[in-house]
């Protein structure tokens, strides 16, 4: 399974960064599951993220494997592209090859903005639900949920919701145990006060601990 991440400038990091560390976890530990995850940008350029960090993708918007699943995060970039004819394009030709387009913050605007909301119930960073509401037409604009499925199309809350997210593919394609190992390998736990993670559970693969820590 390819899982494929868009990245464009002003792309809030941690929007990308946090799916990818699920699912590269999910890949690198567990390769009989066969997944693989790759970044996309607009042009073979560095991509200067929303913070100042800079990022080289893996594959340009053009020439990229097939995938089975894009994830568009947000982050202030994804203001410019609203009404942009461009974007609206390459996502609905995204969302018509692959299994599943998700989004992560305002990347959801940017699906609303191109027609793959309509209809559909959806999520993003709370200060800009109201305004995901006016991108489409009958959006469901859920205001309390994190992580909105709805089949194809999966949205979730902002930033931080990203990893949710990530853990919600990873069980839906990979199955619950698999999300509960890789959620073990990042040491995700974002319920558990400080001092009181589940450092000793049991189930983590071997060697899972390289290379895993922040």
């Amino acid at each position: 399974m390819q899982f494929g991440i868009a990245l464009f400038e002003g792309v809030e990091e941690l929007d990308w960064a946090g799916p990818w560390e699920v699912l590269a976890a999910w890949a690198r530990y567990f390769p009989d599951d066969q997944v693989q995850v790759c970044t996309l940008a607009p042009n073979p350029e560095p991509v200067t993220c929303a913070k100042g960090a800079r990022v080289l993708a893996d594959h340009t918007w053009d020439d990229h494997p097939v995938l089975d699943v894009m994830i568009y995060p947000g982050g202030e970039g994804t203001r410019r592209q609203l009404g942009d004819q461009g974007i609206q394009q390459w996502v609905r030709a995204r969302a018509h090859e692959a299994q599943m387009v998700a989004s992560v913050c305002t990347g959801a605007l940017v699906l609303a903005d191109a027609g793959l909301l309509d209809g559909r119930p959806a999520t993003t960073h709370w200060a800009s639900l109201e305004q995901l509401g006016g991108l489409g037409v009958g959006i469901d604009v859920r205001t309390e949920e994190r992580v909105v499925d709805d089949g194809d199309v999966v949205t979730s809350a902002g930033v931080s919701a990203g990893i949710d997210m990530a853990l919600h593919l990873v069980t839906r394609f990979g199955g619950a145990e698999r999300s509960r190992q890789v959620r073990r390998i990042i040491d995700y736990f974002p319920e558990a006060l400080v001092g009181s993670g589940p450092q000793a559970e049991a189930g983590a693969p071997a060697g899972a601990s390289e290379g895993a820590s922040g």
